[in-house]
């Protein structure tokens, strides 16, 4: 079980969410603010963040921006309904999900369980094989990444579906199955977390992010690699 910081400055749902997580199993701390939420990743340690995005003192932003300088532990955003741009920038620093006020606490406690084992699953995994396309070699084993040989910085979310993806090179998945296969999540999800994640990734290792070479859009239905 693992030790969860909640952060949040409402105190309904600091206590309503630290219920469902403690009934998983987990050790729950919280912090009502952005400099307190810094203070106590510092001296607890958490395995795994809860972040809202709109808090005193420092935004959410802010303190994921730092958090993910210090280590890279999993983190969960809470958002509201509006703030698309700021999910997107969270995505971007290396938050692993979202989840949109108002929410059902049996789906956050759902989506930290998804997180949790997906990072375990991780780091059990050894000896998978390297993938070499022209142009892009992806390691499994050391989660590197090079492009025309040069090494590239992908968030853990990042290089799940890289690696699923480009471990089966033509064949098109669904936006569903994604969130199933690198997310873990078996219940309806918002499947724009794949969109977000496939614009990011382009970003990163296609030439010509317009014009995508390794990572293409099968429109009405998915994505699928091209070698």
């Amino acid at each position: 079980m693992a030790k969860i910081l909640v952060v949040d400055d409402e105190p309904n749902i600091r206590e309503v969410v630290g219920l469902y997580l403690r009934r998983d199993g987990h050790t729950v701390v919280s912090a009502t603010d952005g400099e307190e939420a810094l203070e106590v990743f510092q001296e607890s340690e958490p395995d795994l963040v809860v972040l809202d995005l709109m808090l005193p003192k420092m935004s959410g932003l802010e303190v994921c921006r730092r958090m993910r300088a210090d280590r890279r532990v999993p983190l969960i955003m809470l958002t509201a309904r509006g703030e698309e741009e700021e999910r997107i920038v969270g995505l971007s620093l290396g938050a692993d999900d979202y989840v949109v006020k108002p929410f059902s606490p049996r789906e956050l406690a759902a989506r930290v369980a998804a997180v949790l084992r997906r990072v375990e699953e991780s780091s059990e995994r050894v000896d998978q094989r390297v993938l070499s396309f022209d142009g892009l070699r992806i390691d499994p084993n050391t989660r590197e990444v090079l492009v025309q040989g040069e090494p590239v910085t992908l968030t853990t979310r990042e290089f799940d579906l890289l690696y699923r993806l480009a471990s089966s090179p033509s064949r098109v998945y669904t936006r569903d199955q994604l969130m199933e296969l690198v997310w873990g999540y078996t219940f309806s999800a918002d499947t724009s977390t794949v969109t977000v994640h496939v614009r990011r990734l382009r970003e990163k290792v296609e030439p010509d992010p317009a014009k995508p070479r390794y990572l293409q859009t099968v429109w009405g239905v998915g994505y699928k690699f091209e070698g």
